[in-house]
């Protein structure tokens, strides 16, 4: 049996602790999209321009991304459990906080907070689901990516349900219900034990030493600039209301998902990791493309479908970043997206100053181009993002998920 078929089956068979982290995990994505709706309800609301408004997702991203360089640092030194509350506290206090904001400066500070909090527990989120689920690392990764999914999915619909009676109720929703995931982590889940070593505030950067971890997380630079373009930008493209662009982004949110927990493994079985994960970023960029020189129609069909392709992305390249190197699991993860978040905080800073220098089509240009460097770097690289699998040994192939990187 291989190993996607043996975490299939036993990936609703967790204990609770692991649940109630997947749970906190979907709010925690939830808070990525919950803006996309009502960012030009913001921008009115606070007599604010699109750029301005982008910061939301700049400086979040940005702290988020220098973050994860800290996180490996205090979990490792107060454990994964305090680690997560710690996270869980800032969410709440920040996007309290958010919901309050009198002027666009305000919101984007706050916003910081939020992915500093967003960052401590995202990242040990991944760590202690890997650590405590049953059915080994497979199992573990897709309840992880079905809770990203989910979450990416449901925050445009909660943001618009809430945002269409004011943009500051989706900021309140998020800290309730981040509360509430505070309370069940704090009651089911169980202090893990400390690694025997602690992890220094450079280890995740030296774990990028390994050419193969680097690569898989230079390729997620190039592709998080693209998926962050269709997600903070294409909202000002449409110019929908609330509601209209929530169903949008829900719709795009289930393809997410279900391409990420259904469709990625059975692809990557069949062709191999590098393959699919190669032909789904040329695919997204042939897709933003044709989202920025297409009617509106054509923009929320492309904008729909894109979640496709950022689903079978998003399952691959998370088990890249796990399996690909020899560095532990949250030294690993943290490094890849100290790497990749950057560009997630680049993206929605330029989408729009790009268009103020040039045209509204533009922008996609440039993300279709990142989008096919992406692939490039696969391409370039597929060696060195296979030398960890070709080292296995046949008989570990069934328990580690990274047997899928090989072609």
């Amino acid at each position: 049996m291989d190993t996607f078929d043996a975490g299939a089956g036993s990936i609703l068979r967790q204990p609770k602790a692991v649940w109630a982290t997947a749970g906190a995990s979907v709010v925690a994505f939830m808070g990525i999209g919950l803006v996309d709706p009502i960012l030009p309800s913001i921008a009115k609301g606070l007599d604010a321009n699109a750029s301005q408004v982008s910061l939301l997702f700049t400086s979040y991203f940005l702290i988020t991304a220098l973050a994860m360089l800290v996180t490996g640092f205090v979990s490792s030194r107060i454990g994964g459990r305090k680690t997560l509350l710690l996270g869980l506290a800032f969410v709440v206090v920040f996007a309290g906080l958010a919901g309050t904001s009198d002027t666009v400066g305000q919101l984007v500070g706050y916003r910081a907070g939020w992915g500093l909090g967003n960052a401590l527990f995202v990242s040990t989120a991944l760590a202690v689901i890997v650590g405590a689920a049953a059915g080994g690392s497979a199992a573990a990764i897709l309840l992880y990516e079905s809770a990203l999914g989910l979450g990416m999915a449901c925050g445009p619909l909660v943001g618009a349900l809430l945002g269409d009676a004011s943009w500051r109720y989706p900021f309140f929703g998020t800290a309730f219900l981040m509360a509430i995931g505070f309370l069940c982590i704090a009651v089911f889940l169980k202090e893990q034990p400390k690694p025997a070593r602690r992890t220094s505030l450079l280890d995740p950067v030296r774990a990028l030493g390994h050419g193969g971890l680097a690569s898989a997380a230079v390729s997620a630079f190039f592709y998080n600039y693209t998926f962050f373009t269709v997600l903070a930008f294409t909202p000002f493209v449409l110019n929908m209301t609330p509601y209209k662009s929530g169903a949008v982004f829900f719709a795009w949110g289930v393809l997410l998902a279900v391409f990420s927990v259904l469709v990625a493994p059975r692809m990557q079985r069949r062709f191999g990791s590098l393959k699919v994960l190669g032909g789904s970023l040329v695919l997204l960029a042939a897709d933003v493309l044709v989202l920025g020189y297409g009617d509106h129609t054509t923009a929320i069909v492309c904008t729909v479908l894109s979640g496709a392709c950022i689903g079978v992305n998003n399952t691959v390249y998370t088990e890249l970043a796990l399996g690909v190197s020899d560095a532990p699991r949250p030294v690993a993860s943290a490094g890849y997206n100290f790497v990749r978040w950057f560009a997630a905080a680049a993206a929605p800073y330029f989408a729009p100053k790009i268009e103020e220098w040039t045209d509204i089509h533009v922008p996609f240009v440039v993300a279709a181009v990142t989008a096919v460097l992406g692939a490039v770097v696969v391409l370039v690289r597929r060696r060195a993002l296979t030398h960890r699998a070709q080292e296995l040994e046949p008989a570990h192939a069934t328990e580690d998920s990274v047997t899928v990187f090989a072609d």
